[in-house]
Parts: structure tokens; C-alpha cells; sequence
């Protein structure tokens, strides 16, 4: 149990610290604007991963991974909570076709992505 809390904590802080790199990564690749294109990003590409990952512990026997790498690392890597920041700021902004917009892109797209990886990481293994 105790090195189960642990590889969360580490995990966690690795995911934080690449969900603000990758942010920046993205801000300054597309610019700062109204949408907020780099949490969609970082959220669609977490994802994927944790499809990818479920798959390939799977099929590798790497389960007992699963607190450093799906609640560690890419619960720290993905964003809802940003993702739930960023809906309230563009609802209170009055702009609520584009809140609608960033909540079904942001869900749909991270469910696709999601779905991805598992094809991807099952391709790989079939």
C-alpha cells in the first residue's frame, strides 16, 4: 500500500510537470487566444495514452504499473479540473456556444483519443 502512494506521488509529479511543459509547448506553438486549445491538447493526447496503456499492460503483464502510470502519471498529465476552469471562465465570459463547443470537443475528442490508443496499442499486440 505505502509504495502503491508513492508511485502515485511520483507519478503525479511527473504527469504535472509535462501537462505544464506540454502546455507551454502549445501555447507558444499556436499563440494565447480565446480557446483554450493547449488543456484540449494535453486532455486528448492523456487519453490516448491511458488507452494505449491499458492495452499494453494487458498484454505485458505490467498491471501492478497502474498506479504510477494511470492515476500517477496521466492523472497528473490530464487536466479536467483546468478542463472544468476553463468551461466556468468561458460561460462567465458570456461565451457559451464556445463553452459548449470546448466541453464536446473536449470530451468527445478525449474519448476518441482514448479509443485510438486502445486500437493502436492492440494493433501492436495483435
Amino acid at each position: 500500500m505505502v509504495f502503491s502512494v508513492l508511485y502515485v506521488a511520483l507519478g503525479g509529479a511527473i504527469g504535472a510537470c509535462c501537462r505544464y511543459l506540454a502546455g507551454l509547448g502549445i501555447t507558444r506553438l499556436v499563440g494565447v487566444g480565446e480557446f483554450p486549445v493547449a488543456i484540449l491538447t494535453v486532455n486528448v493526447i492523456g487519453s490516448f495514452l491511458m488507452g494505449a496503456f491499458v492495452v499494453t499492460a494487458a498484454h505485458k503483464g505490467l498491471s501492478h504499473l497502474s498506479p504510477l502510470v494511470m492515476t500517477g502519471l496521466l492523472g497528473g498529465f490530464t487536466t479536467f479540473s483546468a478542463f472544468s476552469l476553463e468551461t466556468a471562465n468561458l460561460i462567465e465570459r458570456g461565451a457559451f456556444g464556445q463553452a459548449a463547443l470546448y466541453v464536446l470537443l473536449s470530451v468527445g475528442l478525449s474519448v476518441g483519443g482514448l479509443f485510438l490508443g486502445l486500437m493502436a496499442a492492440r494493433g501492436v499486440f495483435a
